[in-house]
Parts: structure tokens; C-alpha cells; sequence
């Protein structure tokens, strides 16, 4: 009897069916995905050419597709306002630069409060992601803004000083006005130096118009903003490699989406991560070239200098640990996990900063 019944059933079925319009394609879901910077910038560029298409491959054949809006530069928000927009649902993805929220993300920066660490931007990444996974608070910490980890990021290659003047020791910073993004600013304290605030979309001019007069900044930024056409002579201090954002999406959005479409967005994440960095590597050295390209306004920071550097700073890493103790953040958690596996993978990290 029931190898009967399932013909008879089908039948009025598959009639009434004709009458329907046919089952296409899943319908596209709109996606907008933003960062404050400009597509001249690498981790920019890779939003385009590895994240998107990273998505959209693993996506075929699952019945569904994401309509992208590309949001850059600012048009849906500034640098640093990109994790409101992701929170108030503006955009359905983000390019989060960490470093310009050390109040709303303090964990985050934990690289950004122990300078003059390791150069390799891939270490800094690996050991963030394990932080991530690791320390209970770290994701959760992105859920107090509706934003869902989606792992992976971008870490700046080696920061080093660009002025308008000759940098050969510390006593050179006496009095003088050096810019530097979120909490690097802490890393000129103690030097004599006057630590302003800012970014790349505003160095070029703020150091043409003599707003101040070096910048704290990374080779293969400085490049394609063309720092070395206003600040002249550039310093390798050895600063380190620093984590300075991640992927997100917004969290309620994401939840209500398919697991086909969670899975694709964390697999674009790593593809994003893994072809950024690779062509970071290949740029820093043209980067170099291009911004250092007379050898008398180069100068190394001679090791006992890069010490001596690192000992005046205060204890900045205690400072920020502490600060996010105090808000129920496990600050020391993470500083003492940070700094146990770059001493397990041989960094240099200039400063013992897990010493209070």
C-alpha cells in the first residue's frame, strides 16, 4: 500500500505546482560593506580583490548570492565610524580599524600598548586570532556592539618615524609636534616629544601646513599617501608590526542568515587576511624605496637607542591593562597571554610590558 500512495499523492501536487510560478534562484541579499579609508590604501583594496570574491565563490552552487555596496572613503562613514555603522545596521559588514577605538575596543589594542615588538605583521596576526579564541571576552567584546567576529584582519607592517627634520636619538624629539593614530600617540611620551592625534586621510596636509612635524606611520601607507614628499627624512625605530582591525558584521543580521552565508563571510575573512599580508610582503620593500629614497635622510635607530627609547616610555601596557580591568575587560588576561606567546615564538619585544 505505501509504494502506492506516494504516486496518487504527488499527482495533485505536482498539478497544482503548474499553476505556480517556477522556483528560480534564491534571491540576492543586499550587503553593504564599508571602511572609512580611501581603495588607495592595501587593506582597502583587498575588501575588492580577496574578501568579495572570496564570498562569492564560496557561496555557488548554495542558492544564494550577495548584491554588494562597496562604502569607502567615507561615504557611509569616516575612519573610526565604522563600527557604529555596523551597529546602528548602515552596513552589513565592516572593516573595523581597531586602532582608532582604544575607548570602545581597549583588547584590541593590545599591540598598539606594547611598542617595539615584533616587525612580522603575519606573527601579529596569528597570535591575535588565538587571543581571539582563546581569552573569554575578546569576541564577546564586539557583541556589546552588535557586531559578530568574523576573524581574520589586517596587521600594518613596521612602523617606523617620518619628519620634517633629522632624527638620529630621542633628544631629537625635543618639543616637537609628532603625529601618530589612536594610542600610538603613547609612544612618543617621555621623549620630549608632543604626541597629536590623527590619520592618513589628514597627514599629507596637516604636515604641509606644519600642524606637526613627523608622523609615526608604516612604509606601505606612507607610500601611496606620498608622506616622504613633506616629511623628508625617515627613521627605522623598529616600532613592531601592530593588529589594527578586523572584519565584522553586524550581529543580528548575521544570525538571521543562512549558515550557507555565515560560513562564506569567515571563509572570505581568511581569504582576505591570507592575500592581504602576502602582498604586504611584497610591497614594503618598494614601499621603502619609494619613501626613502635618498640615503642621507635615512637613518637606523641604533639598537641601544631602540632601548633607550623603550625605557622612557611609562608602563603604558600596565596603564591600558589596568584601564580594562576596571571596565570588566580581562586587560591583564590579555597582555600576559600576548606577551607569553610572542616570548614562545622568539620576538623581540624590546620591553618586557608583561612586567607591572
Amino acid at each position: 500500500m505505501q509504494r502506492s500512495i506516494r504516486p496518487l499523492l504527488a499527482a495533485p501536487i505536482l498539478a497544482a505546482g503548474l499553476a505556480l510560478p517556477a522556483t528560480g534562484p534564491a534571491q540576492a541579499i543586499d550587503v553593504t560593506l564599508v571602511n572609512g579609508h580611501p581603495p588607495i590604501f592595501l587593506w582597502v583594496q583587498h575588501l575588492t580583490n580577496s574578501f568579495i570574491p572570496a564570498v562569492d565563490a564560496a557561496l555557488e552552487g548554495s542558492g544564494h548570492s550577495i548584491d554588494w555596496t562597496e562604502a569607502y572613503g567615507g561615504t557611509i562613514a569616516g575612519v573610526g565610524g565604522e563600527l557604529e555603522a555596523v551597529e546602528d545596521g548602515l552596513a552589513e559588514v565592516g572593516a573595523i580599524p581597531t586602532v582608532f577605538m582604544p575607548t570602545q575596543l581597549p583588547l584590541q589594542n593590545v599591540t598598539y600598548n606594547t611598542p617595539f615588538g615584533p616587525s612580522d605583521p603575519e606573527l601579529v596576526m596569528q597570535v591575535m586570532d588565538m587571543l581571539h579564541g582563546e581569552v573569554p571576552g575578546m569576541v564577546e567584546s564586539w557583541h556589546g556592539f552588535d557586531a559578530e567576529y568574523l576573524g581574520g584582519g589586517f596587521a600594518l607592517d613596521n612602523y617606523l618615524l617620518m619628519t620634517t627634520f633629522p632624527v638620529n636619538s630621542i633628544d631629537d624629539l625635543q618639543g616637537r609636534r609628532i603625529a601618530a593614530p589612536g594610542p600610538a600617540v603613547n609612544w612618543v611620551e617621555g621623549t620630549g616629544a608632543v604626541g597629536v592625534a590623527g590619520n592618513l586621510t589628514t597627514y599629507y596636509n596637516d604636515l604641509q601646513t606644519g600642524v606637526f612635524e613627523g608622523v609615526i606611520v608604516f612604509p606601505t601607507a606612507a607610500a601611496p599617501a606620498r608622506l616622504h614628499e613633506v616629511a623628508p627624512y625617515v627613521t627605522i625605530t623598529d616600532f613592531g608590526a601592530q593588529y589594527a582591525g578586523t572584519l565584522v558584521a553586524n550581529r543580528t543580521w548575521f544570525q538571521a542568515q543562512p549558515e550557507a552565508v555565515q560560513d562564506a563571510l569567515r571563509a572570505g575573512a581568511d581569504a582576505y587576511t591570507a592575500a592581504y599580508l602576502a602582498e604586504q610582503t611584497e610591497r614594503v620593500a618598494a614601499a621603502m624605496e619609494t619613501i626613502a629614497p635618498d640615503p642621507d635622510r635615512l637613518h637606523v635607530l641604533a639598537p641601544e637607542e631602540r632601548a633607550r627609547w623603550a625605557a622612557a616610555l611609562p608602563d603604558i601596557a600596565g596603564a591600558w591593562a589596568e584601564n580594562a580591568d576596571g571596565m570588566g575587560l580581562p586587560g591583564t588576561d590579555v597582555l600576559q597571554a600576548y606577551m607569553a606567546a610572542m616570548a614562545e615564538a622568539g620576538a623581540d619585544m624590546g620591553r618586557d610590558w608583561s612586567q607591572r
